[in-house]
């Protein structure tokens, strides 16, 4: 492949997932007489990210990467839920940091004045955001050893 060209794979993948997200969500949307909007947080509740770096058991999650820093790990954690989000005190427990205090002021804090997670300090939950869903897809899945 010269410089130039594109490598249409990834491209086709992306349609295609899109298509059928788009296929069933009509489907539910058609059977159940919902809004497209209620119809596409059923479908998006369906679906759930299969990551080889994660690996759970127990009710626990593990990150099986040596190479990142905590909050590499957090922001993997919170992709690998369903939702994008979780309990803080979870997260804590995954990513097997020593002090639950130091973890909010060195990993959740951070992650969230960066905007790269929603911290919500008052219930203890942090979600990914749209930036933090776009640094694990580029920087932490598919580029290994970062």
């Amino acid at each position: 492949m010269s410089g130039g060209d594109v490598d249409p794979n990834e491209i086709d993948a992306v349609t295609m997932a899109r298509i059928a997200d788009w296929i069933v969500c009509e489907l539910v949307r058609s059977y159940h007489n919902l809004s497209l909007e209620e119809a596409q947080v059923i479908v998006d509740s369906l679906a759930v990210r299969h990551l080889p770096d994660i690996w759970e058991v127990g009710g626990r999650k593990r990150v099986l990467r040596s190479d990142l820093g905590y909050k590499e790990k957090v922001l993997l954690l919170l992709y690998s839920c369903p939702d994008s989000g979780a309990l803080t005190e979870d997260v804590y427990k995954w990513s097997k940091y020593s002090d639950f205090s130091m973890f909010k002021q060195s990993v959740l804090r951070p992650l969230d004045s960066d905007n790269l997670i929603d911290y919500d300090e008052e219930i203890e939950y942090a979600t990914l955001s749209p930036l933090g869903i776009a640094k694990v897809e580029d920087e932490i899945i598919n580029h290994k050893g970062i």
